[in-house]
């Protein structure tokens, strides 16, 4: 079998994702959509696992000795140490609530590193990718970071900040959003590309899967940014991912991870609570 450099991996991720965006566009917005609730409430459509279906035949047919690693139908190894990672829809519920912010996360792991990934987002007619040593790409433009080092000028984003369909940032979140200068609430995938884009300086997601995280890490950090767990360990199976233009990335964690403003918010909601005022905040 011939040896693949990151850089020609692309080529068969653009190739599944041509195939994922033309079931996704083909669903996305359909009367008949087919929507099941998975065992942990979140909802899985036919898009879901057709895109999913997809790649393990392109897989099968181009690259038959690696292993696969995706959402809907789980790991199954290959006999090399390589494996494609998929998210077939990342954005589920904006999929199935006519939401144009959804994506297919695909990523190419070698020995526990993301040496590529793409990430397309059909109905916003817009790809991101990035091969590791190569750079980051959305289309034909090259992607860089921010400069930006003052927290005070940085723009924020983030997912969920409330409701119970999903878990929520620490609560110290609201310590750093008073002290940057704008927060938007895009969530998913979109945070994270913006981040490469250099639209923003920090996204932040408390709870995500591998599948959820292999594409975005190579190309923040292909785009000059930095991208770890909220403890700050780079792995793609920490379970939660802040991405950065590296400049201001301690400076967040240590505001996330400080106890002190923790302590901070729940005196606070308990004199509001004294106070009759526990739904002003």
């Amino acid at each position: 079998m011939k040896q693949m450099d990151s850089l020609s991996w692309l080529s068969f991720l653009e190739e599944i994702a041509d195939r994922a965006d033309e079931i996704a566009l083909r669903l996305f917005r359909a009367q008949n959509l087919r929507v099941e609730e998975k065992v942990d409430l979140s909802p899985v459509t036919e898009a879901d696992r057709t895109i999913e279906e997809i790649a393990q035949n392109l897989l099968r047919k181009h690259h038959p000795d690696l292993g696969i690693c995706g959402e809907e139908y789980g790991e199954q190894t290959g006999s090399r140490n390589l494996r494609l990672i998929i998210d077939p829809i990342d954005g589920t519920r904006n999929f199935v609530r006519g939401i144009p912010i959804f994506a297919t996360l695909l990523a190419i792991e070698e020995e526990g590193e993301v040496i590529a990934g793409l990430v397309t987002a059909p109905a916003l007619q817009t790809r991101w990718k990035a091969a590791r040593g190569h750079g980051a790409y959305c289309g034909k433009r090259r992607l860089y970071v921010s400069q930006i080092q003052d927290l005070q000028k940085a723009h924020l984003f983030h997912g969920t900040l409330g409701g119970w369909g999903e878990s929520l940032p620490p609560r110290s979140i609201f310590t750093l959003m008073r002290q940057v200068q704008r927060t938007r609430g895009f969530g998913d995938f979109y945070q994270h590309m913006l981040v490469a884009e250099g639209a923003g300086e920090v996204a932040i997601d408390p709870a995500v899967k591998p599948w959820d995280i292999a594409p975005l890490q190579v190309i923040v950090e292909e785009a000059g940014g930095q991208a770890t767990t909220l403890t700050g360990r780079r792995s793609i199976y920490g379970g939660s991912l802040i991405s950065s233009n590296g400049l201001i990335h301690e400076k967040v964690l240590s505001i996330l991870a400080d106890p002190h403003h923790t302590h901070l918010e729940k005196e606070e909601e308990t004199v509001n609570k004294a106070n009759g005022k526990e739904g002003e905040r």
